[in-house]
């Protein structure tokens, strides 16, 4: 007997959730099956280190779509199972309970891992990592007036987790190896900004400093440092950045390179199997080469994008990244790649606002960054993000200057 052969998607995540509705909304009307390893349906991530650690947001707050929506769509959603192996040939996936399912197309929606702290004492208990609905419910047990949470890295996900915490009352501590917060993500006067606003707050921040090890017996009770100093505390973040899961696609011999490689339309090696979100490295005309993002846009883009590809559509993933971060009062919104840069134009909003342009050697827009209220550099952003789109080369004397009115000069420098 012939078995019916539908799509297929591994990974119950936001993108995966998301492509799973766009099959439906799009017309698919045969299987469709959501394979997840996790034991909650597809839901959306930033909450997990930002509203569900201070109490203002539940785990079925974070869903992407209400329970009843895979049953009136007939959507097998199969959550806790494990895709173990993907046989090309055959056109198969099969998971950890032996069970085989037939594809007609296949999208891996697997998402990255947090990347582990490889020192002694890094399992103990008391140790975090915040990536799933069970790791922040998890965090958040421990984050009670007067504990002290030390933070491991100095990045969005470890300093989100440091503002919740102080509100909740814990001392925080956050360890960073390189010479300011957010190294890799904002320019300086960024970081700098956001390094005052957790100093004011309370936090305990220490640059360029690696920890050595994690002490404790069965539960930790300290961090030692490079220089030799130990920090008492009651439980440990690690947040040192996370991995793209790839064993999947690399044991079935898809095009792997830190990330699973796809065009712009999302499409691997296989041109029966996609990848969205966080584990795939895709084609981006506007910087002319493959990037990986991990971010609530690029999770809530790709997934459908991916799902009209399935059924054939050709779209391609061509916006200008954007993602964003909120601590205590302020947020950073940063649009495009900033790192891709070789000159910074900042424009002061305020006394506490700002936005910093970047542009790349032949002077076209790339990223933009801000720091401030979400109303103070929404707007400034969000124009910025239309120029990296637009390819635009916008005058930097202008940029600069906050009387410039930046949605004219858009129109000036496309005209």
């Amino acid at each position: 007997m012939t078995r019916p052969v539908g799509m297929v998607i591994v990974g119950a995540g936001h993108a995966g959730g998301r492509a799973a509705q766009a099959l439906r909304e799009s017309g698919w009307t045969g299987p469709l099956t959501v394979i997840g390893s996790e034991s909650h349906p597809p839901h959306e991530r930033p909450p997990l280190s930002k509203e569900m650690l201070a109490g203002t947001k539940t785990a079925e707050d974070c869903a992407l779509l209400d329970r009843d929506f895979y049953r009136e769509h007939d959507i097998d959603l199969r959550l806790d199972a494990t895709a173990i192996a993907i046989d090309r040939g055959r056109r198969e996936v099969r998971l950890g309970d032996e069970s085989v399912i037939p594809y007609k197309r296949l999208l891996l929606a697997t998402g990255a891992e947090p990347r582990r702290l490889p020192v002694p004492g890094a399992t103990r208990d008391g140790v975090h990592t915040v990536r799933t609905i069970a790791d922040s419910l998890a965090l958040k047990g421990r984050l009670v007036g007067g504990a002290h949470l030390v933070i491991i890295g100095g990045g969005f996900i470890g300093l989100e987790v440091a503002s919740n915490a102080v509100a909740l009352g814990c001392k925080v501590t956050v360890i960073e190896t390189g010479k300011r917060l957010l190294m890799r993500a904002v320019p300086p006067e960024i970081s700098e900004r956001m390094r005052a606003r957790h100093a004011v707050a309370g936090v305990d921040i220490r640059l360029g400093r690696q920890v050595t090890g994690i002490l404790g017996d069965s539960q930790v009770t300290a961090v030692r440092l490079d220089d030799g100093s130990e920090i008492a505390c009651d439980a440990v973040l690690v947040s040192i950045g996370a991995v793209p899961r790839v064993a999947l696609a690399e044991a079935a011999g898809l095009a792997v390179d830190n990330g699973i490689l796809v065009d712009a339309t999302l499409r691997t090696s296989d041109p029966d199997i996609f990848a969205a979100g966080d584990v795939c490295a895709f084609d981006h005309r506007l910087f002319g080469d493959r990037i990986r993002l991990e971010s609530w846009k690029n999770a809530e883009e790709q997934g459908p994008i991916a799902a009209h590809n399935m059924l054939g559509a050709g779209e391609e993933c061509d916006a200008a990244p954007w993602m964003w971060s909120d601590q205590y009062d302020m947020t950073i919104q940063i649009a495009g790649l900033p790192d891709r840069a070789v000159r910074a134009v900042e424009r002061p909003l305020g006394d506490k606002a700002v936005v910093v342009f970047h542009l790349a050697a032949d002077g076209r827009l790339v990223g933009a960054s801000g720091y401030g209220t979400s109303g103070e550099i929404g707007r400034a952003i969000r124009l910025g993000q239309m120029m990296i789109e637009r390819g635009l080369c916008p005058d930097p004397a202008a940029l600069a200057d906050p009387l410039v009115n930046l949605k004219a000069l858009m129109r000036q420098q496309a005209a």
